[in-house]
């Protein structure tokens, strides 16, 4: 490849959105409010599964997990993106750039694996009932999560020690609103043949294998819901695997656009778009998702909040007779 510049690029600028110059107060409000509730979303979904003894069970059990990989997988993008918008700071270092672009693919990489594991929990509560609290036991339950976590971070580490080998002489302006694979692979001015393949490999591996898993699990699933005789039964089965079908649709649907093919490829906005869906959209609809579809989510949550304003109420009538 023929060099462009002959001096190693130690700092990148985020381009973003250039298209919406005017528009940068609204978006930043936007964008600093969808945080903000994204967050409080997830770590009130957390805190019901963790204070709450009905939801003491594997699906819920994931779902925390889920929820608290969101947290941190917004925080990777968005505080860098609220900095773009707001203090016009376009900046990142090529350190910073390898770290969040490290941390983003463990979290999405992890999503991918947990998610599989909350479908084969889904098949085992329907197709086999009678064997679910000893197939689906806490250690089980630990054990899918802790292959989650290690498969998402190995495959991550193992992908970013490729790409932070490669020279980048310049352009050093990064076509997106954070390090991703492919806009940080255009700017290499080496022979980045290696790197994508290994990441091509990876990502075909850490999403197909977990989609793969998710498929089978529907189908049996489906296939067991068929044969139910009772109409009202079978709406009952699939109303438990329901948010989770939606959700794994929007994810896997975005991500195998997005990184199940050749990594260096041109630039397009479609990409933004999409990627937003996936680091933006996604992480802010789960938590409403489940909470919708989700009769005992709604009950705890009904709950907690009984909960909350009835000692509020009782602290207020306290303090009026101490007055």
């Amino acid at each position: 490849m023929e060099e462009k510049n002959s001096t190693q690029v130690h700092m990148f600028l985020l381009l973003g959105f250039p298209a919406l110059p005017d528009l940068h107060v609204l978006f930043s409000t936007v964008f600093l409010l969808t945080y903000i509730l994204t967050v409080l979303e997830n770590v009130v979904i957390v805190a019901l599964i963790k204070t709450n003894r009905e939801l003491c069970k594997p699906m819920y059990f994931f779902l925390g997990h889920l929820s608290f990989i969101e947290v941190w997988y917004v925080s990777v993008t968005m505080p860098k993106l609220l900095a773009n918008f707001i203090a016009e700071d376009r900046s990142i270092s090529f350190v910073g750039c390898m770290t969040q672009l490290f941390f983003f693919s463990s979290f999405m990489c992890t999503e991918c694996v947990l998610l599989s594991a909350m479908a084969y929990d889904r098949y085992v509560a329907i197709c086999q009932p009678l064997r679910y609290p000893v197939m689906m036991t806490y250690q089980m339950c630990v054990y899918l999560v802790v292959v989650s976590w290690f498969s998402g971070f190995t495959v991550s580490l193992i992908k970013i020690s490729f790409i932070s080998q490669l020279n980048f002489c310049g352009p050093h302006v990064i076509n997106h609103f954070f390090c991703d694979v492919s806009p940080v692979l255009n700017l290499a001015c080496t022979d980045t043949s290696l790197a994508e393949m290994v990441d091509f490999v990876l990502a075909l591996f850490i999403l197909l294998v977990p989609l793969f898993i998710t498929i089978v699990s529907y189908l049996l699933i489906v296939m067991t819901i068929l044969h139910i005789p009772s109409t009202q039964s079978k709406k009952k089965a699939f109303s438990t695997c329901s948010s989770h079908l939606t959700v794994v649709t929007v994810f896997f649907s975005a991500t195998l656009f997005m990184y199940a093919r050749p990594k260096k490829i041109d630039p397009f906005d479609l990409n933004k778009l999409v990627s937003a869906v996936y680091t933006i959209v996604t992480p802010i609809l789960n938590p409403f998702i489940y909470c919708l579809r989700n009769q005992e989510v709604k009950r705890a949550l009904k709950k907690a909040l009984c909960e909350k304003t009835s000692v509020s109420k009782v602290s207020l009538l306290s303090k009026c007779r101490d007055k």
